[in-house]
C-alpha cells in the first residue's frame, strides 16, 4: 500500500489554488507520508518547501509529478540520478520523453490516471 512509503509532490507551491498544493495538502490529510517539492520553496502546512528531489532530507519512494511535461523531463532526470524506483506523472505532467527515460532506467512509470482517484483521497 502507497500510504506507507515516502512520496514527494513535485510541484507544490504556497498558491491554494494550484493543484500541487491541493494534492499535497490532501495526502497529508490522508495520511499519506509526503514531502513537498517545488522550485521556489517555501512553506507550505507548516512543512518546508524542498527546491529539488536532492534537497530531500530522505531519498523517497515514489515522485508524483504536478508540473508541465518540461518540468516532468527534469524531475526524472533527477529521480534516476538519485536511484529512485517509481515515478506518477499525474494528468497534464505527462512527457513521452520522460515516460521512456524513466522505463530505460528500471523506474516503475504510471502515466496514465490520477494517483488521488486511484487511491481514494478523491
Amino acid at each position: 500500500m502507497d500510504e506507507n512509503k515516502k512520496i514527494a509532490v513535485v510541484g507544490v507551491s504556497e498558491n491554494q489554488e494550484k493543484f500541487g498544493y491541493k494534492i499535497f495538502s490532501d495526502l497529508l490529510d490522508a495520511g499519506f507520508n509526503v514531502e513537498p517539492v517545488g522550485v521556489r520553496g517555501g512553506v507550505v502546512r507548516e512543512k518546508t518547501i524542498y527546491k529539488t528531489l536532492a534537497d530531500l532530507p530522505q531519498k523517497p519512494d515514489i515522485v508524483l509529478t504536478v508540473v508541465p511535461p518540461i518540468g516532468t523531463d527534469k524531475t526524472v532526470d533527477d529521480a534516476v540520478k538519485l536511484g529512485i524506483k517509481e515515478v506518477w506523472m499525474q494528468p497534464g505532467s505527462r512527457s513521452e520523453n520522460a515516460v521512456n527515460k524513466a522505463r530505460a532506467a528500471g523506474m516503475k512509470v504510471t502515466d496514465h490516471g490520477c494517483f488521488m482517484a486511484a487511491h481514494g483521497v478523491w
